[in-house]
């Protein structure tokens, strides 16, 4: 496997360098989850159907901007750092090498719909059966009970459903979706935290365990103090733009170049602000805590505005990172990957693709302070390394691997099939 990365060279382990994760994922929510855990260490192995593969690899695949090496941006991006081993998981033999596989792996991660683990005959109990150790996780729309667990869900039906939607865009206005597909990323996140969580448990009691993931959980935890704020009151919090129901001024504004942020959420940042600006008619004396400002929001920002828009973003960045007061561009993503930041805390990588050719992508941002460090492997052709992984790791001859694969049990790389 190819590695790059700033730190590759380190001999210290990475953090999950002893755990192996069989990856049945696909689109986006458990292949994202996978891929943090395979950029931590983990031997992450994508088992996929013979021939074309898994679905991920087919979105943006021609697209002649956003592909590389007949790989699209997707899976480039999310089957870093994996293998491949193409296995017919519908068929007896192709399920018997998966148990095979599973004797040695530590966790299988998988988002079909519910159900289709069982009809396979690879849901937990089945595998626990033969690997006592074994953790599974399976990622759905809206987990394996309760009345909508047969409900098909992808990203925009979580983020609508778990309320997040209601809080996004400007009052009065429609209904946005966050530009992030947080509904599909969220449930990745808690998958991970799910698995170690499981991984930490194991090691007290010697057994593995199954973790039901809902993304429509996973957007009513993120709603967070918003959420206990209605529990609590019955009321909704109303849709507010940029701007915030208790913070003023914490909101974006124009200035001569691009817009930006400002977050007074302290008095005494407000008071460093009112020197900055140095406007009258901020000094009132019923703005210097936060109560008298959000009486007053619409004034004071109607004024903040009128003030930056005097000037560039960069001079009111420049000066207000002076007088530590929270603040942002609002940056577009090339512009963020332009941050010195972003190359600092190493989160533009590059990865290298079968043909040698390398592209960049977002880096890793969990920094360790002695695992070792970024490490970004080429992502792998359907069943590259199908007999590395059955010989290796299962001790499968030659002539089984070509027995199962002249049966389209199993996919071989081009060079072998």
């Amino acid at each position: 496997m190819t590695l790059t990365g700033s730190e590759g060279a380190t001999s210290a382990p990475r953090a999950l360098d002893d755990i192996t994760v069989l990856d049945l994922t696909h689109m986006l929510s458990g292949p994202y989850g996978t891929m943090l855990m395979a950029d931590l260490g983990a031997r992450t192995i994508k088992v996929e159907p013979p021939g074309k593969g898994e679905g991920t690899r087919r979105l943006l695949e021609t697209d002649p901007d956003y592909a590389r090496d007949g790989m699209g941006a997707y899976f480039v991006t999310l089957c870093r750092n994996k293998e491949s081993v193409a296995i017919d998981l519908k068929s007896e033999a192709g399920r018997n090498v998966f148990y095979d596989l599973v004797a040695h792996a530590d966790v299988v991660v998988s988002n079909f719909g519910v159900g289709v683990l069982e009809r396979l005959e690879i849901d937990y109990p089945r595998l626990a059966a033969r690997n006592p150790g074994i953790i599974t996780c399976a990622i759905s729309g809206f987990g394996e009970t309760g009345p909508c667990r047969d409900w098909p869900s992808f990203d925009l039906v979580a983020q609508g459903m778990g309320g997040g939607m209601s809080l996004t865009g400007t009052e009065g206005g429609e209904y946005l979706r966050a530009g992030i597909p947080i509904g599909d990323l969220g449930g990745g996140l808690f998958a991970v935290i799910g698995i170690l969580s499981a991984l930490q448990a194991r090691n007290r009691t010697g057994r593995g365990q199954h973790i039901d993931i809902s993304m429509f959980d996973c957007q009513l935890s993120l709603l967070n103090y918003i959420g206990t704020m209605n529990l609590m009151s019955g009321k909704l919090t109303e849709r507010n733009g940029n701007g915030h129901f208790v913070h003023v001024p914490y909101n974006t504004f124009r200035t001569t170049t691009r817009p930006i942020i400002v977050a007074v959420i302290t008095d005494n940042f407000w008071a460093a602000l009112v020197d900055i600006l140095d406007d009258e008619a901020l000094r009132d004396p019923a703005f210097v805590s936060q109560p008298g400002r959000l009486v007053a929001k619409a004034f004071i920002e109607e004024r903040v505005q009128r003030a930056f828009a005097r000037e560039s973003c960069e001079h009111w960045m420049a000066v207000l990172a002076e007088a530590r007061i929270p603040a942002a561009p609002v940056n577009d993503v090339a512009q963020a990957f332009a941050e010195p930041q972003t190359a600092a805390r190493n989160m533009k990588v590059t990865v290298a693709l079968p043909s040698g050719a390398t592209i960049k992508e977002p880096g890793n941002p969990v920094k360790m302070s002695s695992s070792r460090g970024d490490v970004f492997a080429t992502p792998p052709t359907v069943g590259q390394h199908t007999d590395s992984v059955l010989r290796d790791m299962l001790g499968y001859a030659e002539d089984r691997l070509q027995e199962l694969a002249a049966r389209g049990v199993i996919g071989r790389p081009a060079s072998t099939a």
